[in-house]
């Protein structure tokens, strides 16, 4: 009986390992893990930790190829996600962020940055419904976005403090979240 068990793991542990690896299943499994990290909140910066985006000297590109010069967004609340179409963290957060954009849009400003092809983003967001714009970055990020993995994501306020600098995936979706929105909305500059 000991022998049967041992055998039954091993093969499950193969199984496991061989979806691992196969690049069709690899994707789908890692953000099913993710979907299990993305259910915890992001935490706000504490007031001492806080950076300030000084800087708002940023071209972008929109998917339909319109420019966008983040200046336009100074003095308002802003959302700033970085992501990728191939990154299963991104993939896991991005219904949460979706929803909150659902809820938001016309009370803060989002911005979805990818560097991939045009096309592979707008396949990815008619594939998955969602709505919001993406753009491309024409120029470099400013300083206080300090990007060196996907996802990562920014709430700033009016006065361009980063109230919460998030790496990896989070529930953008929360009452945490939508509470510190809303407090934010209601700020005076």
């Amino acid at each position: 009986m000991k022998t049967f068990k041992s055998k039954f793991k091993n093969i499950v542990f193969l199984v496991v390992l061989a979806l691992f690896l196969i690049p069709q299943t690899r994707q789908p499994i890692q953000v099913l893990l993710n979907k299990g990290l993305a259910l915890f909140s992001p935490s706000i910066t504490k007031k001492s930790e806080q950076i300030i985006v000084s800087n708002y000297n940023w071209n972008l590109q929109d998917i339909n190829g319109g420019g966008f010069h983040f200046e336009e967004v100074k003095g308002k609340v802003v959302l700033v996600n970085f992501w990728a179409t191939w990154c299963p963290p991104c993939i896991a957060e991005m219904p949460s962020l979706h929803k909150l954009y659902q809820a938001y849009n016309d009370k803060i400003e989002f911005v979805f940055i990818s560097n991939e092809d045009l096309a592979v983003i707008r396949k990815f967001l008619n594939q998955e419904g969602y709505t919001f714009k993406v753009y491309r970055p024409l120029t470099q990020y400013p300083e206080a976005f300090d990007v060196n993995t996907i996802p990562r994501t920014f709430l700033v306020d009016k006065k361009g403090n980063i109230i919460i600098d998030k790496t990896g995936a989070a529930n953008w979706n929360s009452e945490m979240v939508r509470k510190t929105i809303d407090a934010l909305i209601e700020e005076e500059n």
